[in-house]
């Protein structure tokens, strides 16, 4: 039996988990590339967590960020993060934007999923985050505290026309059969005589819905003798029925619907077992509003000028004549770009697009018009369905509730066989002058209820087992300078970020702290394990002498003031990098150690929620992983055990939260958070690094 070296550099995993990289192979002796040999010594070194004197150090837990989705999978990530850690933090899972979707309904499946996994593998959880401005569902947020609109009084409002299907446009049943079709017979759908058995059909398709607004469906129908029908409306996924009575003479018949959940769909007539004739001329869709001025501003018109079809073609290529996109059919399914997102970016608000359209013949089921933000999942789509008269038209069609950016817009005459001539496309922002400002009282009042929510969630599927959590997270800005740092602050209706402290006041952070504490017992936690921080990056700032941890510190003793408010601990991001320079490398470390020794000095539990590194040479650029040196990781190795060596030496053992390595491995090219930076122990072929042993060393506390 011959003996053959895996190095910790280039071999598989398995020595992650065992502390040793040897393998039995039967196979021929090969001498080792020096390349080799150079991190052999890393196969010496055992799990990370083992290197703790837990005498020494009986609070301290030695953390990891990790992928929910991932650990969940039981893999190779699973069984690292359980052989070297204490405790981890998931990166994104049990952030409120990955929880609560645009409807406020809040899935905390992975996050159930996840405290189960690590409640089984006996490791803790650092609970991330509960209250940040970053990974909110803003469009969710800022529509609960959005202008309100007044209730309709149906004494003194308006009836909107939705969409009027009459059949007098149609020489056959246009739609669907669901089991029975009627005839259409002079422009009158008719049944006429009772199928003998339950029947329904299809009265309209195509519809577009705001959802929670209710809807009127009328009719101008006759029956032989009186009766009435079920009318549905939605689709598939959510329906909404009423009965609708008739008599045995032509009268407009109409039903009130409830509230809709679904933004598109139909309407189905079902007589059911209705035993006579019916006949019905048309149907139509609408709804009442509170009068109201609206106030139409044109933000972008698109014309054309002749030649052929100037956007991205998908399959459809229509010539620009007469400064008209001419569409002829195809015979095939058709959809073309009538205007492109380069060319229509628009703010976010409710909008009025206009199409002028010339159409040889009346498409009375209409044609979809849709706006698309981007082609990936996250992208918003809207459409709206087009009746076209017979000639010129020009058609108004709402678009509500856009999220502002670049809107491809694109008409979709599928199997219609009309000419269509598209002359131009204009989009006009609509805002309504009698919606009712919510008041700052009423703002707070809305968004402290919904914080209550939120933690409520997130404590009844933890369950408890969560002890420790960043309560709040990045709060402090970065200025002014020479004073104490303000609070990090909104431009309100920020689609990117919502800063709550911008609605909640400056004292918002003791909200949060009440209703963690509240509901972690409520979920069956034992409030004395509890332990809220307080977390920020660039504590360790030496450019303003550590000012942001000072102001983080004067905060903290603001928020504490009612004598109600206990902030437990402080969370030091400390996403550093080591300094090829040696001037500017020693004022980090320098810088370092202030930090250490001002936390040290509030009495209050000090963690570093956030470990990485990355490398800059001697010019100030970031070094790529694959440029770094074996000197290079060495001494980012050292100033690693700096760093852990000056906390087990500074912070006090009653005061050791412990540390978190925020990345596992090196960060790969085009991620999101450093890209192809050095910043893990391992590299991505989770190979230990020479940082590995500066991690270990340092952790020994000798």
């Amino acid at each position: 039996m011959r003996k053959f070296y895996i190095s910790a550099a280039i071999g598989l995993s398995a020595f992650m988990l065992t502390g040793c990289a040897d393998t039995d192979i039967d196979v021929y002796q090969v001498e080792k590339p020096q390349s080799v040999a150079d991190y052999e010594y890393l196969d010496a070194y055992g799990s990370l967590k083992d290197y703790i004197d837990r005498t020494a150090h009986p609070t301290f837990k030695l953390g990891s960020g990790v992928s929910a989705y991932d650990y969940v999978k039981k893999g190779m990530l699973y069984r690292l993060t359980n052989n070297n850690f204490d405790i981890m933090t998931a990166g994104n899972a049990m952030k409120y934007a990955s929880v609560v979707n645009d409807k406020g309904d809040m899935d905390f499946s992975t996050v159930y999923e996840f405290v189960d996994a690590a409640r089984s593998a006996g490791i803790e959880i650092y609970g991330h985050t509960l209250c940040w401005h970053a990974q909110q569902n803003v469009k969710y947020l800022n529509k609960l505290i959005a202008d309100r609109v007044p209730e309709v009084d149906p004494n003194d409002s308006k009836d909107v026309l939705d969409n009027l299907t009459e059949y007098k446009n149609f020489d056959k049943f246009p739609y669907f059969v669901m089991g029975y079709e009627p005839e259409i017979n002079n422009g009158i759908l008719t049944v006429p005589e009772y199928p003998g058995s339950w029947y329904q059909f299809f009265v309209m398709d195509g519809l577009s819905f705001e959802e929670g607004k209710e809807y009127i469906v009328t009719a101008k129908i006759k029956g032989s003798t009186p009766g009435q029908l079920n009318v549905q409306l939605g689709n598939w996924g959510a329906l909404v029925d009423a009965p609708l009575k008739f008599t045995d003479e032509w009268s407009e018949c109409s039903v009130n619907l409830g509230a809709m959940s679904v933004t598109t769909g139909f309407s189905v007539f079902q007589p059911g077992t209705y035993d006579g004739k019916l006949e019905i001329e048309w149907v139509k869709l609408h709804h009442k509003e509170a009068n109201a001025v609206e106030v139409e501003t044109e933000i972008n018109c698109k014309t054309y000028t002749d030649g052929p079809f100037p956007f991205y073609a998908m399959g459809c290529e229509p010539p620009v004549i007469n400064g008209c996109i001419h569409f002829e059919p195809t015979g095939d399914w058709s959809q073309f770009f009538i205007v492109p997102a380069s060319d229509n970016n628009l703010p976010a608000g409710n909008y009025a697009m206009y199409l002028d359209i010339k159409s040889s013949k009346a498409v009375a089921s209409g044609i979809q018009v849709t706006m698309q933000n981007g082609w990936g999942g996250d992208a918003q789509s809207i459409s709206g369905n087009v009746p076209l008269e017979e000639g010129d038209n020009l058609v108004r069609i709402k678009m509500n509730e856009v999220d502002g950016g670049a809107y491809d817009i694109i008409l979709k005459p599928q199997t219609s066989d009309a000419i269509l001539d598209v002359r131009s496309v204009t989009m006009c922002k609509v805002e309504q002058l009698n919606t009712i400002p919510l008041t700052p009282e009423e703002k707070a009042e809305i968004l402290e209820t919904e914080m209550a929510r939120w933690i409520k969630g997130m404590m009844d599927n933890t369950e408890g087992y969560v002890k420790c959590w960043d309560v709040v997270n990045e709060a402090i800005s970065g200025g002014p300078w020479g004073q104490r740092y303000d609070l990090q602050h909104g431009t309100p209706g920020n689609a990117t970020d919502f800063f709550w402290q911008d609605y909640l006041g400056d004292d918002f952070v003791r909200i949060p702290v009440k209703y963690a504490r509240q509901y972690f017992e409520e979920a069956g936690g034992d409030p004395d394990e509890l332990k809220l921080f307080v977390n920020d990056y660039n504590l360790e700032s030496d450019w303003d002498d550590n000012q942001k941890l000072k102001s983080l510190i004067s905060w903290i003793e603001q928020w504490e003031s009612d004598g109600v408010t206990k902030i437990d601990g402080i969370g030091s991001q400390m996403h550093v990098s080591y300094y090829m320079d040696p001037a500017t490398q020693a004022s980090k470390q320098e810088h370092v150690v202030k930090m250490f020794e001002l936390m040290a000095a509030t009495g209050k539990l000090c963690r570093i929620t956030e470990l990485d590194m990355g490398l800059v040479d001697e010019n100030g650029n970031d070094v790529a992983t694959e440029d770094v040196t074996l000197e290079q990781h060495k001494l980012m190795g050292e100033y690693y055990k700096f760093i852990i060596q000056k906390y087990f030496e500074i912070i006090p053992e009653a005061q050791q939260h412990g540390i978190t390595q925020w990345a596992q491995t090196d960060s790969p090219d085009g991620s999101g958070w450093r890209p192809n930076s050095p910043i893990g122990l391992w590299n991505l072929n989770y190979d230990r690094k020479p940082t590995y042993a500066g991690f270990a060393e340092g952790l020994k506390g000798e």
